[in-house]
């Protein structure tokens, strides 16, 4: 018989929290420490949802994606988890640009960025000057009509280096186009210019172990493998409970940080929504997905320091719909050195592409195959540029697609970037739609990245406690 991940489970909570990416994670833990009962439910065998990791033969360790996310995420942690996770928090100081236009290194923070902008483009202080100051002063309630592609126009127009060097990181971070709106770019840029980018010390797998203790510390009942086939509404519609691995277990509040459309369209049913909300959801945009070509280096090999963060491009200029091609021209890389996972004595390197799920979904077996070693090819071809002796050293290779996201976290079409903007009005609504029903994921750019997870997961914590102190 198979084991019952349930069992011992009580038949209601306060809160059923649906996903454990951060945004998951955060709630659940934020409304425990609340005095209320939580039920996380996570249909994969680990946690961590995008923030995650896998084990390969020869003890390779290695973190999915990007890993880099703004000096917020400091505040965040010591907050609204604990100060050791927070201490384990450090920068990331060498952020490199290799491509036609410009070759240059870089702490990735303000004062930086305005030193490379003015000395090595020639735009003046006063120009630059304007330009972050308007950036950060950017807010969710400005006009979302102006563009990114507009807001460079307005301050460096022609300059398409200059562009490429401001918006390429933002791209790869969170899917960002020149055609979103303004403040989605100017929020998240202004957040990472701040004091630069960062990182986790010790590797995601520590993160969530650290994570997984304080939850258990404050009381969350944590289930791995329980997928949720359905959100319960009652005529009033009002959240009533879930089903869960053929198992209904009651609660007056829900948490999902399951793709916003998923959790509208598969859990809820748009028969219990008004339709014109329906329809709303339905027209939101899903963001771009990505490729990635993971390599694990022989026990004692090494390579010399090439930074934290390489943005490789043979692009003649920012293209967006050049970096998402099967016909790969621009790559991160990711150099893990043995520091960052303090203990190990292995180099790691991690190759990002953005990519879209359009291009991978449909290949037939043998050519997806052939197109997953195409890619390692062309990556290692790449790579050589910086490690010429590479081959030898590796031990270890694998690629991941679109499809592979798709498959393990569930997001529709493999969004590993949420939704577009408009997805972040449909997530902040839900509740007024179905009483007791949250959303708390990857919507709307702003909210992408590990900090914007943790932070809408304590925006929306806080209003579920709100309900659940005044009975409703």
């Amino acid at each position: 018989m198979s084991k019952d991940f349930l069992k011992g489970a009580k038949e209601a909570y306060d809160v059923v929290v649906i996903g454990s990416g951060l945004a998951g994670l955060t709630s659940a833990n934020i409304l425990a420490r609340a005095g209320h009962s939580v039920l996380l439910l996570e249909h994969h065998y680990q946690l961590g949802g995008m923030a995650t990791w896998f084990k390969r033969k020869g003890g390779h360790i290695f973190d999915i994606s990007l890993h880099g996310f703004p000096a917020g995420m400091l505040k965040s942690c010591r907050k609204y988890w604990t100060q050791e996770i927070a201490d384990h928090i450090v920068q990331l100081k060498g952020i490199r640009f290799e491509n036609p236009q410009f070759s240059l290194r870089t702490t990735f923070d303000r004062d930086d960025f305005t030193r490379i902008i003015t000395t090595k483009f020639g735009i003046p202080m006063e120009t630059v000057s304007r330009f972050f100051d308007t950036a950060r002063s950017m807010n969710f309630f400005d006009d979302q009509r102006k563009t990114t592609r507009e807001l460079f126009e307005e301050f460096f127009p022609g300059r398409s280096d200059v562009v490429r060097l401001l918006m390429e990181p933002i791209t790869y971070a969170n899917g960002s186009t020149l055609d979103d709106p303004a403040i989605t770019y100017g929020i998240v840029f202004s957040n990472f210019m701040s004091k630069g980018v960062f990182t986790f010390k010790g590797g995601t797998d520590h993160l969530i172990s650290l994570m997984k203790a304080e939850m258990e510390k404050n009381g969350v009942d944590i289930r791995i493998r329980c997928a949720v086939d359905k959100i319960e509404v009652n005529a009033d519609r009002k959240v009533t409970g879930v089903v869960v691995n053929g198992r209904r277990i009651g609660c007056k509040a829900i948490v999902s940080n399951a793709n916003i459309k998923s959790t509208i369209f598969n859990l809820v049913g748009e028969e219990n929504l008004d339709k014109a909300y329906a329809e709303e959801a339905r027209a939101v945009r899903l963001n771009n997905s990505s490729c990635q070509v993971y390599m694990g280096l022989k026990p004692g090999e090494g390579f010399d320091d090439l930074g934290d963060l390489l943005f490789h491009s043979e692009h003649s200029g920012f293209d967006e719909q050049a970096m998402l091609s099967r016909n790969v021209s621009s790559r991160t890389f990711s150099f893990y050195y043995p520091e960052t996972r303090p203990g190990s004595n292995r180099w790691l390197i991690v190759s990002s592409t953005n990519a879209n799920f359009s291009d991978w979904a449909h290949l037939p077996e043998e050519e997806y195959q052939a197109s997953k070693k195409d890619l390692i090819e062309g990556t290692l071809n790449c790579l050589e540029r910086y490690i010429p002796d590479i081959r030898a050293k590796l031990d270890y290779i694998e690629a991941s697609t679109p499809r592979t996201f798709e498959f393990y976290t569930r997001h529709q079409q493999g969004a590993s970037f949420g939704t577009k903007f408009e997805g972040l009005k449909v997530s902040q609504e839900l509740p007024q739609q179905i009483g007791g029903l949250y959303h708390a994921g990857s919507v709307g750019i702003i909210m992408s990245g590990w900090l914007g997870a943790v932070n809408y997961g304590v925006i929306v914590s806080n209003e579920v406690d709100k309900r659940l102190v005044a009975g409703a």
